[in-house]
């Protein structure tokens, strides 16, 4: 007789498994998200679906010093901010995730990337979501070569990998892992199963055959990746590329990079023609008014592997309301508390009656710490209604103690604020450059006390 389909019962939002249907998930604690599964039974052949494992190497163990070190090899996207996202260069074999909103430019994008590829190299663009029509006519809206781009429309992994075993592209786009689906899996695409196995099903495919796969995936209402966290954890690469609906610039940055930098960011400029690369991105940031206003700084943060100059804007007004307000954009909102709290103790200034807003010009969103004395300075300006001298950087991360810290990259962030004359620089004392720049005057801080003192002397 034959085996009845085993069942699983996943949770749709985090993809959990249980045993039995619920109607709370034990693990993200969400509410009818728990759908039933059915699996197909494991037979002998799915073994074989890919060819590219040798038998000589399958299993074997290996010492550390018998492991080849030589450099994985890259060939280039013809896009430098993209290659500089994804550590250099696109690897043969690996398995890249671009997400990013509806309109955000994925797909633009990669066609771009893609039609120059092909030129070169055997490429496939599989479209799973727009019809062969409608990636042509973007094509030559973008004035794109399309002689010798490969396009294929279909949503079954399967034929996809059987057309690919046909062609034998370098390089694979699947739009979008989404709308894929495997004949095996009893389940709608777009569910959990799907696509995690989807993922799995291409992303072995990539490492047996060397072949690179980029994999467009949607994103929730929070920004993050659609899907289970499976599918971040067996890809090798996910980035996102950001950007308001109404803005000009999208930011390309890395969340998992095997084979470069973490959090590396790329900046590009969406024009008729596409996207378009920005070269120095410290320029747009910086695009400030030629009147000197209360409340900006400039601060230099670092991206992955280079420093990038950034304005930061305060405005502090009395507050009507019981409760002040206090907004962010683009910075943690609970860091802006707890730095308002050692400026209240450690620079006597108190604020707790007082409207706080921020904003990082350009739509940067700035996680590391490196910008709390900029900050804090911008709030003093903006409360005091004093503005900051044009040609002052500031950087230097600030403790409960009211002590300033010293930040990674110090002198690179000092070189390139003195590339965008920049005169003068506080920076925390242990950061102080051993050959600073000639036409620069440097301030090291080793207190909030001591930055304040040296603001009014400016």
């Amino acid at each position: 007789m034959a085996k009845a389909p085993k069942r699983a019962y996943v949770c749709n939002d985090c993809g959990a498994e249980h045993a039995r249907w619920q109607g709370q998930c034990s693990a993200c604690k969400a509410w009818n998200t728990i759908t039933e599964v059915r699996l197909a039974p494991s037979t002998a052949s799915k073994g074989d679906r890919f060819s590219g494992y040798a038998g000589e190497t399958q299993g074997k163990v290996q010492t550390l010093a018998e492991i080849s070190l030589q450099e994985t090899p890259r060939f280039t996207s013809h896009f430098k901010e993209l290659d500089r996202v994804l550590g250099g260069g696109i690897v043969p074999g690996s398995a890249i995730l671009i997400g990013g909103h509806p309109g955000a430019g994925k797909s633009t994008l990669l066609l771009q990337v893609m039609c120059q590829l092909a030129q070169t190299m055997p490429t496939l663009y599989v479209t799973g979501e727009e019809s062969l029509q409608q990636v042509a006519m973007r094509a030559h809206r973008l004035n794109l070569p399309t002689d010798k781009l490969n396009l294929l429309s279909e949503t079954s992994v399967e034929r996809i990998c059987h057309t690919a075993d046909q062609l034998k592209p370098k390089i694979l786009v699947v739009d979008s892992i989404q709308v894929m689906h495997l004949a095996d899996i009893q389940s709608s695409p777009g569910s959990v199963a799907q696509v995690r196995e989807c993922a799995s099903f291409l992303t072995r495919y990539a490492k047996t055959h060397q072949v690179a796969i980029f994999m467009v995936g949607h994103v929730t209402k929070d920004g993050t990746l659609a899907g289970p966290k499976v599918l971040e954890h067996c890809i090798d690469c996910s980035i996102l590329l950001e950007g308001e609906a109404d803005s000009r610039y999208r930011t390309l940055r890395s969340h998992k990079n095997r084979f470069g930098a973490v959090n590396e960011l790329g900046v590009f400029g969406m024009t008729e023609q596409g996207l378009r690369e920005v070269k120095n991105p410290s320029a747009i940031f910086l695009s400030r008014s030629e009147e000197q206003t209360a409340g900006s700084s400039v601060m230099v943060i670092w991206e992955g592997t280079r420093p990038l100059l950034v304005e930061i804007q305060v405005l502090v007004d009395q507050s009507m309301l019981a409760n002040p307000r206090r907004v962010t954009v683009g910075l943690d909102h609970n860091r802006l508390a707890l730095l308002l709290a050692v400026l209240h103790r450690h620079g006597g200034l108190m604020m707790a009656d007082q409207d706080v807003f921020v904003n990082v010009v350009g739509g940067v969103k700035v996680t590391e710490t490196s910008a709390d004395l900029a900050l804090l300075l911008a709030l003093i300006s903006s409360f005091r209604d004093r503005p900051l001298p044009r040609d002052l950087v500031v950087f230097g991360e600030v403790g409960l103690g009211g002590e300033i810290r010293p930040v990674p990259s110090g002198q690179e962030r000092i070189s390139e604020a003195a590339k965008h004359g920049f005169k003068r620089a506080i920076v925390p004392h242990a950061n102080r450059p051993k050959n600073p720049p000639a036409d620069m005057k440097i301030y090291p801080v080793k207190k909030l006390s001591d930055a304040l003192d040296i603001l009014e002397n400016l």
